[in-house]
């Protein structure tokens, strides 16, 4: 599960990156790009219970936080965009 976490963790960044709160780690620039943060949004919660039942508690509260948030920031960028 340890791989599974970190793919996680990778998907995580590049949600945060493409929802434009991250420098990209390929460019070094700040780029939204929704379509590819929804994507990679979905990828890190399917990730996340795929392993969330190998943590402990506060492994998963941090998981779960996470995801969380990732789903928050996308809801404003989309609403932000709609205006």
């Amino acid at each position: 599960y340890d791989h599974i976490a970190m793919t996680f963790q990778q998907f995580a960044h590049l949600s945060w990156s493409k929802l434009g709160l991250q420098h990209d780690a390929i460019s070094g620039k700040i780029e939204v790009n929704l379509p590819e943060a929804k994507v990679a949004i979905d990828v890190a919660v399917f990730l996340a219970g795929q392993i969330e039942s190998q943590l402990d508690e506060s492994d998963r509260r941090q998981i779960q936080a996470v995801v969380r948030d990732l789903r928050m920031n996308y809801v404003q960028k989309t609403s932000e965009t709609s205006i």
